[in-house]
């Protein structure tokens, strides 16, 4: 190529460069929506340094729409209230483009009037209860069909549970996974009387008594199993009576929603081993896609730092939004979302999630074993389950569908072939 030619090329690739950007205003902002103090730290500090390797990679590779992309972090500090009023901070004072951020289902439906007022765009990462669907959210974590009900499953096919305990913290995301639970298993014969609910505050520590009554449920010979719904650092305290207790997890399996590698590295992982976790992600996939992930965020973050399922929904949310924009060749939020319906993106254990008309993704679902070292050994894998945001085994969700691409709906009725629209007002 002669040195015209070459000032020619350079010239068109500048006017591209500057017809994009002029698509949006740089730099492109984003929100980090995380706490990073208070009892969920412990979990929402490490999505926090995720998005901040997520950005700093894409900008080693131009940006986004000829824009460098900044971060704008806020500290909601476990704060339910405090998220809204961060959340109304990001979109009106900062001007960001996006939200990625909250881990509680009660900091997320804080969130989400505000996003829904402004017309903002929240990619939320973590495993919820379902019961919801907002036009303004990307629900890039598992619903229940996508964790709790397969998790479920396991215990009564593979492990022969009869009797349950469904233990949770006390908000919105265990209240309404366990009444789906309670109703599912029912459904599949296990009496009401052999399930036993229980919710405890966030930081909870004194377990002896609830641990007590779990042990209790087998005083008559039936193998009892414990579904976990407990959050954050309250998850210490659990395990660690389980230990005091002298439980093992040959006596009384616990499968848990909402702890992970992160929260498994400030433990003593000896007497946990044999316990389960239901994620669409473990640090010990063996893919070529996740041993790059792995190195790349251990450079970023530190040897000792691990990797977690929703730091995958993150990864993957990430992905899909900058594509989106790229197609849509603009961040606005209306065209951004048109755009995501259909997107795929490869996922760190093999295969591809794709992004569904109601705004969530098509998942693999795996069941994972503690092991001694803190890590999972995956005992069982699925194909890609698509994430259903109303679930089939509650009636009044039942008849409901969610279809934001053709039908504009988040609430569509079937029997009546009629959308309920109602404005989210927590």
């Amino acid at each position: 190529m002669n040195l015209f030619s070459k000032t020619l090329t350079s010239a068109a690739a500048l006017t591209v460069m500057a017809g994009a950007a002029m698509a949006a205003d740089c730099p492109v902002k984003v929100g980090v929506l995380h706490s990073l103090s208070g009892t969920m730290a412990i979990s929402e500090t490490t999505l926090k340094d995720t998005m901040l390797m997520l950005v700093e990679q894409q900008n080693a590779k131009g940006g986004v729409l000829g824009c460098e992309i900044e971060p704008v972090v806020v500290d909601p500090a476990s704060d339910w209230p405090l998220f809204a009023e961060k959340a109304r901070e990001l979109l009106t004072t900062h001007e960001v483009d996006v939200i990625f951020g909250n881990w509680t289902s009660v900091s997320r439906k804080s969130v989400l009037p505000v996003i829904e007022e402004l017309n903002g765009l929240l990619f939320y990462p973590v495993q919820y209860e379902g019961e919801e669907s907002s036009k303004n959210v990307f629900y890039t974590g598992a619903a229940p069909n996508q964790q709790a009900i397969p998790a479920v499953d396991y215990f009564l096919e593979e492990l022969g549970v009869e009797k349950f305990a469904l233990l949770g913290t006390d908000y919105v995301y265990p209240r309404t996974t366990n009444n789906i639970l309670e109703q599912y298993l029912q459904d599949n014969g296990i009496a009401k009387d052999d399930i036993f609910v229980n919710y405890t505050p966030f930081g909870h520590s004194d377990w002896a008594t609830i641990v007590a009554d779990v042990v209790a449920l087998g005083e008559d010979g039936k193998s009892v199993g414990v579904i976990s719904t407990i959050n954050g650092d309250a998850n210490i305290g659990f395990y660690k009576e389980l230990a005091a207790a002298g439980i093992s997890a040959d006596e009384i399996p616990v499968v848990a929603f909402s702890v992970g590698e992160e929260e498994l590295s400030g433990l003593d992982t000896s007497n946990l081993v044999g316990h389960l976790a239901a994620w669409n992600y473990f640090q010990s996939a063996e893919t070529e896609s996740n041993a790059e992930f792995i190195d790349a965020w251990k450079a970023y973050a530190g040897a000792e730092r691990v990797t977690n399922d929703p730091m995958e929904a993150h990864y993957i949310g990430f992905n899909m939004w900058v594509n989106a924009v790229e197609a849509a060749g603009t961040t606005d939020v209306d065209a951004v979302r048109t755009a995501m319906y259909g997107q795929e993106f490869p996922n760190l254990t093999g295969g591809t999630a794709v992004m569904l008309p109601n705004h969530h993704l098509a998942k693999p679902v795996l069941i994972g074993e503690i092991q001694a070292d803190g890590q999972f050994d995956i005992i069982s894998k699925t194909e890609e389950v698509p994430g259903d945001a109303w679930t089939d085994f509650l009636p009044a969700s039942a008849v409901l569908k969610s279809d934001w691409k053709d039908l504009g709906c988040g609430m569509y009725n079937t029997e009546t072939a009629s959308c309920v629209q109602i404005k989210s007002n927590y």
